[in-house]
């Protein structure tokens, strides 16, 4: 290999060390991906040992550098290293890989395997997370040191993230990376594993374009590092790329790097089935040959390269003792600053961070989504950590927080501009938003937010769905939230959105019914920080009069009484959003009638599912006839009102008319749900 300043022989035995592990971890449990975690095993090792800020002793140091491997199918990539550093992975890990409750899972997963800062695998997605990683630091930096002059302050760092081909092909990474171009990210080092090997092949037959051309185009700056002649990665050229990468401030960096895929395997490098196959025993054996190790021995860790690798953590020790010296400096010189970090790390909420939250009028109508612009901009004058944006939409999502400025760089000639601003422009990029919003979140210390329409939810749901499985608190507004849109037509109302955004596991979709269950909802998604989408009306909505109806606070609950019967009800309406009002109205002609009716707001479906079985059934007795409202298709709600209880529902597509007309064709009535009613009793 090629040698770099400071590299020795053990170096060079660690990394054949790294190359073996990947083929015999693969192999021990029959499937994974060896051929990747093989040839980026110099480039993983020598980014932990040399150039990565960490402190294996402190995965959540706040000082440190964070990596991401995007490319989450060569998860040994980064296990071998995590073991290497002394993460708390050991060698009985790595030999079980892929298996049943072992810390070395086939994807890497945040939050069971220390180090591991992202769950990666759906391809593009790290990439795009990274630039969430990369915008946090500088919103973050502007809270606690912002007249800091550039690269000297504690709270500067580097995202590094590690990507292949099948990232760079998947569109959500140049939706973000084009935003990172323009945000100009200098924060952000891309390492790109350009091997032209996927599943089905040479990348060719799919993927010809010149990606250096197209990030500079992107705003980006970008290097290249060719393979040296026998197919090995070009270590010194890449080293001195990354070190290039540190020293460009004002541009994300983007390093593409050509590799041989499973080199030095001498029959299956560059190939296909090295990707995501074991090599097999004589391939292995000799490939070890080929690194100069016993072709027979199984997970060998000589002892002195043990030793070696494992140094890193002396030198993570040191840097984080010094970090610690600055920040105790820091902390004397800004006192109110310290304050305000400790909270954040903390995850708390200040005393009365709530008391401003609007309390609505009843009998003024309004828009749930109106409601919401005037909730986020209270909250943002309690908590300076809450900041968001929308993907192009905010006039119509209610996003912006007013004075908070672009967050946008200091070169930029926009109206407002701010590296520090509050106000996000994601661009028609949902699916990248999605994961920036991830990216934020993950990064640890602040609040954020980002809305579009809910027809929309369908270009974001992979990030939605990794919020879920990572169990973050990233919170999503989506607004136009039915038919009630209107005009706009069948192309833009949600119809399955609901059922399908609801089959997210642990993930919760409040869907308020008016201005005050919004308040409340905001209130309880920043106690509970848990992940969860909100669903906003276009047309405006009764404010409901709390003197005679329930509680808004009801809505911590998922569902609670609004209206009680005159008497033991008969039969109980749930509804939800924009829905509950029509409920209401269904109930004043049916007890006009005798027929004893409650109303059920049910916003949280998932929050009312916590409750104890005693509270669900207080709320909605089975010995009543059980009806469900929701201009949505019906799935799910025959959960709650049983085999004999009435669905209404949509479950077609709607019309371009206004809101009225539509809510009256397809049968969204109190008429429709009293005759209804009736006929079932």
């Amino acid at each position: 290999m090629t040698q770099i300043a400071g590299w020795s022989e053990l170096d060079d035995k660690a990394v054949a060390i790294a190359r073996a592990l990947a083929m015999d971890a693969v192999q021990k449990v029959g499937n994974g991906h060896p051929g990747t975690a093989m040839s980026l095993a110099p480039v993983a090792y020598n980014l932990f040992q040399r150039h990565l800020v960490h402190d294996p002793a402190d995965p959540h140091w706040l000082g440190r550098d964070r990596f991401i491997l995007s490319c989450g199918h060569s998860s040994l990539t980064l296990y071998t290293q995590l073991f290497f550093s002394g993460y708390g992975l050991e060698m009985e890990d790595m030999q079980s890989f892929r298996t049943w409750g072992s810390l070395t899972p086939g994807h890497p997963e945040y939050g069971h395997t220390a180090g591991v800062e992202m769950t990666t695998g759906p391809l593009g997605a790290g990439v795009a997370t990274a630039v969430g990683f990369a915008m946090a630091a500088r919103y973050e930096r502007g809270l606690l040191d912002p007249h800091a002059p550039v690269g000297s302050s504690i709270f500067d760092h580097s995202i590094w993230v590690l990507c292949s081909d099948g990232d760079l092909q998947e569109g959500v990474s140049g939706e973000a990376s084009s935003l990172a171009g323009t945000q100009e990210l200098g924060n952000l080092n891309l390492i790109y594993d350009d091997n032209r090997i996927s599943i089905e092949g040479d990348t060719h037959v799919s993927f010809t374009e010149d990606v250096a051309a197209r990030y500079r185009a992107y705003g980006w700056h970008v290097q290249e590092v060719e393979a040296l002649a026998d197919g090995n990665i070009d270590l010194a050229s890449l080293d001195a790329a990354m070190l290039a990468a540190k020293a460009e401030t004002r541009k994300p960096s983007l390093i593409r790097m050509h590799s041989v895929i499973a080199w030095p395997a001498p029959k299956l490098r560059g190939t296909a089935k090295s990707h995501g196959s074991a090599l097999g025993d004589e391939e292995i054996a000799a490939t070890k040959k080929e690194l100069g190790l016993n072709p027979d021995e199984k997970f060998a860790m000589p002892t002195e390269v043990f030793a070696h690798v494992r140094s890193v953590k002396d030198r993570g020790a040191a840097a984080h003792a010094a970090w610690n010296k600055k920040f105790d400096a820091w902390s004397a010189a800004n006192p109110e600053r310290a304050q305000l970090l400790n909270r954040l790390q903390k995850r708390e909420l200040p005393t009365g961070w709530d008391s401003a939250l609007p309390v609505f009028e009843a009998g003024k109508d309004l828009a749930t989504r109106a409601a919401s612009g005037h909730v986020i901009n209270a909250i943002a004058k309690a908590l300076p950590e809450f900041w968001g944006g929308s993907a192009d939409l905010a006039e119509s999502n209610n996003t912006t927080i007013e004075g908070g400025k672009s967050f946008l760089p200091a070169s930029s000639q926009m109206k407002d501009a701010d590296p520090y601003g509050r106000i996000i422009h994601f661009g028609i990029r949902e699916h990248a938003m999605g994961s920036i919003l991830n990216g934020i979140t993950l990064h640890g210390l602040t609040r954020t937010f980002g809305g579009t329409f809910a027809v929309f939810s369908d270009y974001m749901r992979p990030a939605v769905r990794l919020a879920a499985l990572m169990d973050i608190p990233s919170t999503f507004i989506w607004t136009h939230d039915s038919i009630g849109l209107g005009e706009d037509g069948p192309t833009h109302q949600p119809i399955e959105h609901f059922a399908a955004l609801r089959a997210i596991p642990n993930f919760a979709v409040i869907r308020p019914a008016d201005a005050n269950e919004v308040a409340q909802a905001w209130r309880s998604i920043l106690k509970r920080q848990k992940p969860a989408g909100l669903l906003l009306s276009r047309q405006n909505l009764r404010t409901v009069d709390r003197s005679t109806h329930g509680a808004a606070s009801g809505v911590d609950k998922g569902a609670y009484i609004l209206k009680d019967a005159s008497t033991a009800p008969r039969v109980v309406i749930i509804a939800t959003g924009s829905e509950v009002g029509i409920a209401l109205d269904a109930q004043i002609a049916l007890e006009a009638d005798g027929i004893a009716t409650r109303v059920v707001s049910a916003p949280c479906l998932e929050w009312f599912n916590e409750e104890t079985e005693s509270y669900r059934s207080s709320v909605i007795p089975t010995t009543a006839l059980r009806v469900s409202v929701e201009a949505g298709i019906a799935q799910g709600w025959r959960e709650y009102v049983g085999d004999k209880g009435i669905v209404i529902s949509l479950d077609h597509f709607g019309a371009s008319a206004g809101a009225g007309k539509l809510f009256a064709e397809f049968g969204f009535s109190a008429e429709r749900i009293v005759g209804d009613i009736k006929k079932a009793l």
